[in-house]
C-alpha cells in the first residue's frame, strides 16, 4: 500500500490534548470546573481561571477510540433514543457508566455553560446533566440569524447576556472578573483564530500540503484551548511544518490529481481509513467546511469586547441562514480551486446536515462541482455501511476521471 508523509507536528498537538485532560483531572479539585458547548464565549472562563471542558470533545474521542457504540447502548438502555446525537448519547453513557469509557471518563464539574448556537440538542443534554451533578447551569442564548449580517438588537441581546454570565460566574465560583486579564486572554483567542486561518489557507498551494483529516486532528486546541499561550504555540509549530512542505514542494497526497472538500464533521472511528481510497487515487481533501467554523471569525475588538465577541457567536456557522451557508460553501470550493465535493449526511448532526441538498443545489448553480453525498454518522458505527460506501466512493472516483 502506499505510504504518505506524516504531520509531525500531530504528534505535538496529540501530547498537548494528553496533557490537557490529565491536567484537568488533577487540577479539578483545586479549581472551579466548567463543561462548556464548543460555542460558547469559552475566554470569560479563562479569564476567571475556571478550567473547562468539552462534553463533545469527548463525544468525539469516544468516537475515534471506538468507544462510542458501546457508551451509546448504556444511554440508549437507560431511555435516550438512538435518533439522538451520539456525542450527547457517548458522554452520557460515560456519565452512568464511567469505568472502562476513555479516561475513566471525566471529572464532576462545578458548573455548566451552554450556549445554543450550535444545535438545540446541547439544551437538554446540560439540563441532564446539571440534575445528574445538581450544580448551576447558565444558558446563552443566540438568536438563529435570517440575514448574512447580524441584527442590532440581536447583538445587543447577546452582549446582555455575556455581562450577566460574568456576573453570574463571579457568583457561583466566587472568583473576580479582571478586565486586563481578559484583554490579554482575548490577544492570545485572536493570535490563535488567525493561525488556525493562515493553516487552513496553506491548502490552497497546488499541490495541498494538507489534507482534511489532518485539520481534524489539529482542531482540538482551538476548541479546547483557545485564549492560552499552548494554543498559539503549538499552531506556531504546525504552521511552519506545512510551510516547510509547501517550500520543498511536499504534498499530503503524492501525485495529487483531484483537489476535494468536505462538509460536515468527521467520520470519527474511521478518520485516516475513510479517506484512504481518495489518497489512493491521487484525491486530497484541501478543505472543508467543518474546520472553517473555527477560522471565519472576525477578530474580537479589543476595545469593545463583550459586543464583537456576540457578533462572533451569532455568526457560528449553523446558526446562519441557508442563502449565507451556501455562499461560504461556495466561496471555499472557488477560493481553493477544488474538483468536487464530499457531503456527509451525519445521522447524528441534525441543523449541519438537514439543508445539505439545499447548499448542493445553491453550490450547483454557481458552479459545475461533482457531490457525492454519503449516510453516516460521526460517532455511532452503526450507522456505517462499509460496502455501500466502498461503492459510492468507487463510482465518485470514476465520474471525477
Amino acid at each position: 500500500m502506499p505510504k504518505y508523509p506524516r504531520l509531525q507536528s500531530l504528534k505535538a498537538i496529540n501530547r498537548v490534548m494528553e496533557r490537557y485532560y490529565v491536567k484537568r483531572k488533577l487540577m479539578a479539585r483545586l479549581r472551579p470546573m466548567a463543561y462548556v458547548t464548543s460555542g460558547a464565549p469559552v475566554e470569560i472562563l479563562e479569564t476567571m481561571g475556571v478550567l473547562t471542558l468539552y462534553p463533545e470533545n469527548y463525544g468525539a474521542l469516544c468516537g475515534a477510540r471506538r468507544d462510542a457504540v458501546r457508551l451509546c447502548e448504556v444511554a440508549e438502555a437507560d431511555g435516550y433514543s438512538q435518533d439522538l446525537c451520539s456525542y450527547a448519547r457517548s458522554h452520557i453513557g460515560a456519565v452512568k457508566q464511567p469505568d472502562g469509557a476513555p479516561l475513566n471518563g471525566l471529572p464532576k464539574p462545578d458548573l455548566l455553560l451552554c450556549c445554543n448556537n450550535i444545535c438545540g440538542t446541547v439544551l437538554k443534554w446540560y439540563e441532564v446533566l446539571a440534575d445528574h451533578y445538581s450544580v448551576p447551569l447558565f444558558v446563552l442564548d443566540v438568536p438563529f440569524q435570517r440575514e448574512p449580517q447580524s441584527e442590532p438588537h440581536a447583538v445587543q441581546y447577546v452582549t446582555d447576556q455575556l455581562e450577566a454570565l460574568i456576573a453570574w460566574t463571579e457568583e457561583v465560583t466566587g472568583r473576580r472578573w479582571k478586565p486586563k486579564k481578559f484583554r490579554e486572554v482575548l490577544a492570545l483567542s485572536n493570535e490563535t483564530v488567525s493561525l488556525w486561518g493562515e493553516i487552513r489557507d496553506l491548502g490552497m498551494h497546488k499541490p495541498s500540503p494538507v489534507n482534511a483529516p489532518d485539520l481534524f486532528v489539529a482542531m482540538a486546541p482551538i476548541v479546547a484551548l483557545r485564549g492560552t499561550r499552548q494554543a498559539v504555540q503549538v499552531y506556531k509549530g504546525f504552521k511552519a511544518e506545512l510551510e516547510a512542505r509547501v517550500a520543498d514542494g511536499v504534498a499530503a497526497v503524492p501525485g495529487e490529481r483531484y483537489r476535494l472538500m468536505w462538509d460536515n464533521i468527521a467520520i470519527w472511528y474511521r478518520l485516516y481509513r475513510f479517506f484512504r481510497p481518495f489518497m489512493d487515487a491521487g484525491a486530497c481533501f484541501v478543505t472543508d467546511s467543518y474546520t472553517n467554523a473555527w477560522a471565519a471569525a472576525e477578530p474580537v475588538d479589543l476595545d469593545d469586547p463583550l459586543t464583537s465577541m456576540a457578533r462572533t457567536l451569532l455568526a457560528v456557522y449553523i446558526n446562519l441562514d441557508l442563502e449565507t451557508r451556501a455562499s461560504i460553501v461556495a466561496d471555499l470550493a472557488q477560493r481553493f480551486a477544488v474538483d468536487g465535493m464530499v457531503m456527509h449526511a451525519n445521522w447524528s448532526c441534525k441543523p449541519f446536515s438537514l439543508t445539505q441538498s439545499d447548499i448542493q443545489a445553491a453550490v450547483r448553480e454557481q458552479m459545475t462541482l461533482p457531490t457525492l453525498m454519503l449516510e453516516a454518522d460521526m460517532c455511532d458505527s452503526r450507522r456505517y455501511n462499509k460496502g455501500a460506501v466502498r461503492e459510492r466512493i468507487a463510482a465518485f472516483l470514476e465520474m471525477l476521471g
